[in-house]
């Protein structure tokens, strides 16, 4: 049985993964800063049948937290096949590049960049023993250079500084990790799960967790002819996924 973390889990996006990846043969790692919350996300799944998931504290931004996940599942298993980095915040407002505090934009790369570098770093010993070790770093559309910079995008004109420019340094970290692990079986992917609507957008998203965790949890069980340090949001390009940076 293949076994996955999934940070930031108990809720969303997150929860909706595990959900999936769950209903296809998986062991799933609940991944929340509150382990309360974790247990009764847990129980939530476990009361639709879906029995192989346990909750584990992790606190994204805090090293020692991290640090002691990774014991934990350290003691429970030799191999981690699939690290999801789904934890992110959105920074509050306001976003302008004229008003937002640097400590505004520190408190969001701390979860969005840096807690992705803590937890991949953590865990990267347990995923090189896997077979099909698959990463995804959940991302953003929003944070394609490309797409902010033509006034014929769609969402163009909704700027903000915070939260994309914190993926698209997430983006940038996956084309490095990506390389760096070229000639081996990993495949390392940044994939948005869409304009969802959930606590995290106050529900202002056109799009379904449903439709965001199957995105997701799509390029955490792609096979060996599966991309890798690739940009894929598929709700901007349905046909492939595949999106300019």
């Amino acid at each position: 049985m293949k076994q996955v973390l999934i940070t930031g889990a108990n809720k969303g996006i997150g929860f909706e993964t595990a959900r999936q990846l769950l209903q296809n043969g998986y062991y799933v790692y609940i991944g929340s800063r509150s382990l309360e919350n974790g247990q009764a996300a847990v129980e939530k799944l476990k009361a639709e049948g879906l029995t192989q998931v346990e909750a584990v504290q992790l606190e994204v931004t805090n090293s020692e937290s991290v640090r002691a996940a990774r014991e934990e599942i350290g003691r429970k298993t030799d191999v981690l096949d699939v690290l999801v980095n789904n934890a992110g915040i959105n920074g509050g407002m306001p976003q302008s590049s004229l008003e937002a505090s640097v400590d505004q934009f520190e408190r969001v790369f701390n979860t969005n960049l840096y807690g992705v570098v803590r937890v991949t770093q953590a865990f990267i010993d347990l995923l090189k023993k896997s077979a099909q070790p698959r990463i995804v770093n959940v991302s953003s559309s929003g944070s394609s250079l490309t797409l902010q910079s033509d006034p014929t995008w769609t969402y163009y004109s909704h700027k903000a500084a915070l939260y994309p420019s914190s993926k698209a340094a997430v983006n940038m970290y996956t084309i490095d990790l990506a390389y760096q692990l070229r000639d081996t079986a990993f495949k390392v992917n940044a994939v948005c799960p869409g304009f969802v609507a959930t606590d995290f957008n106050n529900h202002r998203g056109t799009g379904t967790v449903q439709e965001g965790g199957t995105r997701i949890a799509k390029y955490a069980m792609i096979g060996q002819d599966g991309p890798t340090g690739k940009f894929i949001a598929e709700e901007h390009n349905p046909q492939t996924g595949e999106t300019p940076w």
